[in-house]
């Protein structure tokens, strides 16, 4: 999700206790004077010297979410992100987000690498197998910090599908890395039983067993999971077409890449860049996109649906939202640009049955072509699907009583290829 997401992919571990591998036992001196090696054959990088490593307690670990959730996530955008996200019906009115994000992370995190200090830390009282893992997967982001500058690769702040997509390039490497070196190298598929989807499934088996995340609703689950999931799919798609190069000088631009590699891999297909003009009221609390992934993710949150919320999504091309204060409450337009007619027309009506769905007895108040309707709890919803320079775009808009659905027009909205 938007900046969080980056963040606590950097924090969270993923853990495949179940891949094989022994660690043994012995101080983590003894780990990382295993793992260095394992970790530089299999991704041809040296370490410049191994990070340190220091303990901390659990208590000093939530400490430390804390202050980087003040640092890299503003309360103002936080609150913004938030508020979006409810709009959209993806996080529950009664949730708070940040007490909620707090208590998950210090669930789950068994260490971490911290770029601004350089030092590898691990969490006191830990599992013994899971804190060996978690030292290799930690060792490499610390290598990839010292040959690409991690810290530096966190400062996007209003492009979320492309903070994702940079942000499962380097938990993707890192797990896929992690695995490898565990299991001595060669290929992963044909050395795990079960092969590649079973790493998914104990990664989200292992995930599953914890309470906390186990509570928390499908975007926040998804997009914690994307980066290791998507990610070292990614990755290994990468060093088999791309061996021996780097990703971190030719990142994706999006999910959308990552999901359908031959916009990568192939004729790279980037984003459109969707620029909203100022709204006809009120003023601009937050504004950033969804991408692909989450488009995809919101579909499937209503229809429940995998299969049509893959296909749903599938042509997105760009998208930007942006909630407005304004008199009569808060308002949020979400501008989305297709690759195809055909590809805006499947998510017109998905996006509409989708709607249907989420608010029950609700039905289109009003129906033409080309727009829809729809009144709950006093708010009006409208879906209108049109072109803009030929190319198929789609507008909703969610606005209090008193509130035109015109909040923002259309036909200013400036698209960039």
């Amino acid at each position: 999700m938007d900046r969080l997401t980056a963040v606590l992919a950097l924090l969270l571990t993923a853990t495949v206790a179940a891949c094989g591998g022994n660690e043994g036992e012995g101080p983590y001196a003894s780990r990382v004077a295993r793992a260095v090696p394992r970790i530089e054959q299999s991704t041809g990088l040296e370490f410049q010297t191994p990070p340190k490593l220091e303990s901390r307690t659990k208590d000093e670990v939530r400490s430390y979410l804390e202050q980087r959730f003040t640092e890299d996530l503003p309360a103002a955008e936080l609150d913004g992100m938030e508020r979006v996200y409810k709009r959209f019906g993806l996080l529950p009115e009664s949730m708070q987000l940040r007490q909620f994000m707090l208590d998950l992370l210090t669930e789950q995190v068994a260490g971490y690498y911290d770029p601004k200090t350089k030092v590898l830390y691990v969490v006191e009282g830990g599992d013994e197998e899971i804190t060996g893992i978690t030292i290799s997967h930690e060792l490499v982001h610390a290598l990839q910090d010292q040959h690409f500058n991690l810290d530096s690769m966190q400062s996007a702040r209003d492009n979320n599908d492309r903070a994702v997509a940079g942000q499962a390039v380097v938990e993707g490497q890192a797990t896929l890395e992690q695995i490898t070196s565990m299991i001595g190298g060669g290929n992963l598929a044909a050395a795990l039983p079960g092969g590649w989807e079973r790493v998914r499934q104990m990664i989200r088996e292992m995930q599953g067993t914890m309470p906390i995340f186990a509570s928390a609703p499908v975007i926040l689950q998804e997009t914690l999971l994307f980066p290791y999931l998507s990610g070292a799919e990614f990755m290994r798609a990468f060093k088999d077409r791309k061996a021996g190069e780097s990703p971190f000088s030719q990142m994706p631009a999006s999910t959308e890449q990552m999901l359908h590699t031959e916009k990568y891999f192939g004729v790279r297909d980037d984003p459109t860049t969707v620029t909203l003009p100022r709204p006809s009221t009120g003023s601009v609390v937050y504004s950033n996109n969804l991408g692909e992934f989450e488009t995809r993710i919101l579909l499937f949150e209503y229809l429940k649906d995998q299969a049509s919320a893959v296909r749903g999504a599938a042509g997105w091309d760009g998208d930007r939202y942006v909630l407005i204060d304004t008199p009569n409450g808060e308002a949020l337009a979400w501008v989305t640009v297709w690759d195809s007619s055909i590809d805006a027309a499947e998510f017109f009506d998905l996006f509409d049955a989708a709607l249907i769905k989420r608010h029950g007895e609700v039905r289109p108040g009003a129906s033409t072509g080309t727009t829809r309707t729809y009144g709950t709890r006093g708010r009006r919803l409208t879906l209108t699907i049109g072109e803009l320079g030929a190319r198929p775009v789609i507008l909703f808009t969610d606005v209090p009583p008193g509130v035109s659905p015109r909040v923002i027009d259309l036909s200013r909205v400036t698209l960039q290829e």
